[in-house]
């Protein structure tokens, strides 16, 4: 049995490095992306930045506390988007088995290509080469047996590194991290279990199974081999995406129904067009609302996401969707569903239990009713977005303002374009 080759490539401080490279004034300067706004959230931040303290998902008060220096860019996602389409293509130049995190990052099965290149260093390096050459831009390449071990290796080769985990070498590059960074295992499980005197892997891996119990139930025996390097999650290069979401921040606290309507319109439609790109219909529409009201906790140093109360309810639809009036109607259903009299600071909207949109058939049904005429104005808009620009035209009202940028999950975006895919069956000969 041939043992798997797993790569795990990503951008270093993307969306910051995109910016130092389209305005040299920026390099060696620390650049934070998505906080321009006083009440806005940290998406990236140079290597410059990070020195000072400066990280992603920081509130962009800190940040600006912590390096008032720093050059307080707003960021542009179609740029970003643009650039990681191209680096998709490359990493069709080794393997077409490729599952895509973010626009930023993706594992790569290569097994496969191991015999064509020569081996996996120098498929790690001619991939960091051709990144370089195509899109002038630092990426970080992790190599080993597994997701779990790939990814590790990636990270601890930061920045624009290349580090390769040897077989028989996994549970001796985990066993001195500390147990936070052991994939599955949150802020809060990692702050319980070194209460408990389990301070990294290595420990967490030779501890009696009976003690995880209560801190992981069913999944201890799993979370454990992890811990031990033991991950035989394959490269899924044709997983659907588990939601779709779009949220913003307001400008200023909102309290006025026609600005609420208008932003839960304005993600709905952003929701949908996204579905229809990567072909995608949801069954379960959900929402989430930040409240402006701040939370306290003593002198503890609260993230983003702890700072404001959050509430959130979803709805299941009769039959799945991808058209923004079903989406919007659900979204506005949710919204007078809580009532809320207290000021808003953040809106969402998310689309999910996705599936795969069923293809029409060749030979239209005589007696078939009418296309809706909402998936008729949903693809009308998407050809005029295509050839417009995404701005060109929406439902209602503009969005809210936009202070961090939302990528994780930019379904639809996030694979290289059809017709790459299409050319690119099998990995190309080397150069």
């Amino acid at each position: 049995m041939t043992n798997r080759v797993i790569l795990h490539a990503d951008m270093d401080a993307f969306y910051a490095s995109v910016e130092q490279r389209d305005d040299p004034e920026l390099r060696g300067k620390p650049v934070i992306i998505g906080a321009k706004s006083p009440r806005g959230v940290v998406s990236a931040a140079s290597y410059e930045a990070r020195k000072f303290g400066v990280h992603s998902a920081m509130p962009g008060f800190r940040a600006h506390q912590l390096c008032p220096q720093g050059v307080f860019l707003a960021g542009d996602m179609e740029k970003y988007v643009a650039v990681s389409r191209q680096v998709g293509r490359i990493f069709l130049e080794f393997t077409d088995t490729i599952e895509p995190l973010s626009l930023d990052e993706a594992f790569l099965d290569i097994t496969g290509s191991i015999g064509l290149f020569g081996s996996a260093k120098a498929i790690g390096q001619k991939l960091k080469a051709r990144v370089r050459e195509e899109v002038d831009l630092p990426i970080s390449v992790g190599i080993a047996s597994s997701k779990l071990l790939a990814k590790t290796a990636c990270g601890r080769g930061k920045p624009d590194g290349l580090l390769i985990v040897d077989p028989g070498q996994e549970a001796a590059l985990l066993a001195p991290l500390p147990i936070g960074e052991l994939y599955g295992i949150g802020p809060k499980t990692a702050r319980m279990l070194e209460n408990a005197g389990l301070m990294t892997i290595g420990e967490l891996a030779s501890a009696a199974l009976s003690t995880l119990v209560p801190f992981f139930g069913r999944r201890a025996r799993e979370i454990q081999e992890r811990a031990r390097g033991i991950d035989t999650r394959p490269v899924a290069h044709s997983r659907v995406a588990k939601s779709i979401g779009e949220e913003a921040t307001f400008g200023d606290d909102v309290v006025d129904r026609l600005r609420i309507v208008s932003a839960l319109s304005a993600h709905a439609d952003a929701v949908a067009a996204r579905a229809r790109r990567a072909g995608l219909v949801g069954h379960t529409v959900s929402i989430k609302v930040k409240l402006a009201e701040r939370r306290r906790r003593g002198d503890v140093q609260l993230s983003a996401h702890e700072l404001f109360p959050v509430k959130s309810r979803q709805i299941k639809l009769p039959a799945a969707t991808a058209a923004a009036e079903d989406i919007r109607r659900a979204a506005l259903h949710l919204w007078d569903e809580l009532a809320l009299a207290e000021p808003v600071r953040l809106l969402g909207v998310t689309l999910s239990e996705l599936r795969e949109r069923e293809k029409p058939t060749e030979q239209l049904d005589l007696f078939a009713g009418p296309v809706r005429k909402s998936e008729k104005l949903g693809l009308t808009m998407d050809a005029i977005a295509s050839k417009f620009g995404s701005g060109a035209l929406r439902y209602g009202a503009d969005a809210p303002e936009k202070v961090t940028l939302s990528d994780r999950e930019k379904v639809g975006d996030l694979a290289p374009a059809p017709e790459a895919r299409a050319s690119s069956r099998r990995p190309a000969k080397p150069r």
